[in-house]
């Protein structure tokens, strides 16, 4: 069974067995990557080693919609961890304003986070980073070997490092799951390879509690059910990250019928808080850091003390008393609270599934097939209608 408490025929009838499928995967697929960079260790050594000694070394994460969401989660926690010019540019945006962001005189690691490798603008950013960046060496981390990504670095093997996820989280189905999720993963051990035994033992401890959130689903597809017609995501540094692919993924599996938005914690009040009616729910994704949790409880409180009948979700690492106590609704990754979590970046990885769960039961509960959501072709799996305009020497 699944989270969903449906059939695979259920979820066959409703167009949804493959991305019910890639959710529930991917405690595995987790494991699984791990042990695939394990493997090539001394690969990943040799290519990163060299470089991270340069002091002004630049590393940018790149990707297109959720790919760039990974990329978004893992460089605050880098910039706090090495204290280095670490950026996260979607190659949407590097691709439409390439000088603002490519320079040469400094060596930059791109790294590109692709799913298929195949968007025009996957390719289009790794060119681009190629024609104006001396010293460019790029990381592509992307679940197809048979993508236009991976074959085109697969040719430049002295100045790129490709990196290959299990194969099944190619995924089939429209929204991106597993593929995000061990993109994250890969992105995080690879630029933390002397701690790489204690991080895999985290990834091990997140699957764990991430095998327990699918079997018991805490009653989210029931709380969707209510009727919610706004869904507001928040979160502060890595986990603004999460709140903006969360948010995207209830606008893809619902087909824009559910409205969703995202913001950091401390943004909110700043004008975004407009969106909320009582047809809201409020999902916060709450911080490991005890600064950062002062915040996120002084808006909790806010939200405690406010008018009007939306609800709030506060999704904490272990169970927190307190903030039971000022809201609506509180689920906890870690039940058994069994220690630190390292960083909110890792944390990410557990609470993106409550999200899945949610978004899945969303869609549903609006008529969409989540498999194929825009059946109309209008937004694709893979983008479509875009041109790469040459860029001038």
């Amino acid at each position: 069974m699944n989270p969903w408490s449906l059939s695979e025929e259920d979820l066959k009838t409703k167009g949804a067995v493959y991305t019910a499928r890639e959710m529930c995967q991917q405690p595995d697929a987790w494991e699984e990557t791990v042990e695939l960079l394990r493997q090539q260790e001394e690969r990943i050594r040799a290519f990163l080693g060299p470089l991270l000694v340069k002091p002004e070394l630049r590393i940018i994460f790149t990707g297109a919609g959720t790919s760039a969401y990974a990329g978004d989660i893992i460089a605050p926690w880098l910039r706090e961890k090495t204290g280095r010019d670490i950026l996260s540019i979607a190659t949407t945006d590097i691709v439409s304003a390439p000088h603002q962001f490519l320079h040469d005189g400094r060596p930059t690691v791109l790294v590109s986070f692709a799913r298929s490798g195949d968007s025009p603008e996957s390719i289009g950013a790794f060119d681009l980073a190629e024609q104006l960046v001396e010293n460019i060496y790029q990381i592509v981390i992307t679940c197809n070997a048979e993508g236009a990504l991976a074959r085109k670095a697969g040719e430049m093997q002295d100045h790129t490092l490709t990196l290959l996820m299990p194969p099944q989280t190619n995924d089939k189905s429209f929204a991106m799951t597993s593929s995000f999720t061990c993109m994250l993963v890969a992105g995080l051990m690879i630029f933390d390879m002397d701690d790489f035994g204690k991080n895999a033992a985290l990834i091990k401890r997140i699957a764990a509690c991430g095998r327990q959130v699918l079997a018991e689903g805490h009653g989210l597809p029931e709380l969707v059910a209510s009727g919610f017609e706004r869904i507001v995501f928040l979160g502060s540094g890595a986990l603004y990250g999460l709140a903006r692919e969360t948010c995207l993924k209830v606008l893809e599996l619902t087909a824009g019928k559910i409205a969703a938005v995202s913001e950091t914690v401390m943004g909110f009040r700043h004008g975004p808080k407009s969106i909320v009616d009582d047809k809201t729910l409020i999902v916060m994704w709450m911080s490991s850091d005890s600064y950062t949790h002062e915040y996120e409880m002084d808006l909790l409180q806010e939200f405690h003390h406010d008018a009007g009948s939306f609800k709030v979700l506060a999704v904490t690492p272990a169970p927190d008393a307190q903030v039971q106590a000022i809201t609506d609704y509180t689920l906890s990754l870690d039940e058994g609270a069994s220690g630190p979590w390292g960083s909110d970046a890792y944390l990410a990885l557990g609470y993106v599934l409550f999200d899945h769960i949610l978004a899945l039961a969303a869609s549903l509960s609006q008529g969409v097939a989540p498999d194929t959501p825009c059946p109309s072709g209008s937004v694709n799996r893979v983008v479509k209608g875009v041109t790469i305009h040459p860029l001038a020497e």
